[in-house]
């Protein structure tokens, strides 16, 4: 009896939830440790949390980080047309290609003579050729 008693004793002082059971309160310690603990998941949770939000906000305001200088293809425009689908302007090399995106394919539509959009040095466009195309693609043919 002695020994039953003895091995009670030693799992209650081992295992703080058997001595919660056994006397029907939480020691103080326990509940402490217990909140601190959930404190230090939630802080650790909004610290990881912000910092991907920080990122992101930097990411949107310095942009790429990929070297723009002596790149001769250059993004002139896009215009997308559904969720996975796009119209892209390219500048290679001084021409100007259309091009339609879509999901794992990309295809050559038109290939400009001259072009269609000047394109600073800097990679901006003088002009709005998406609005332009937009708005041609808008208009409907008259029935």
């Amino acid at each position: 009896m002695r020994a039953a008693a003895s091995i009670v004793t030693t799992l209650a002082a081992a295992f703080p939830a058997l001595a919660w059971a056994q006397t029907g309160t939480a020691p103080v310690s326990s509940q402490a440790s217990l909140i601190g603990q959930l404190a230090q998941l939630g802080g650790g949770l909004i610290l990881v949390v912000g910092l991907i939000f920080l990122m992101g906000y930097l990411m949107r305001r310095v942009g790429p980080l990929a070297p723009q200088g002596g790149q001769h293809i250059r993004l002139v425009s896009s215009l997308p047309l559904g969720p996975r689908d796009r119209i892209l302007l390219v500048d290679v090399g001084g021409k100007q290609m259309l091009l339609g995106a879509s999901a794992g394919r990309i295809n050559t539509l038109h290939v400009f003579d001259e072009p269609v959009a000047e394109v600073t040095a800097s990679g901006a466009m003088n002009s709005d050729f998406a609005r332009t195309l937009r708005g041609l693609l808008k208009r409907e043919p008259k029935a």
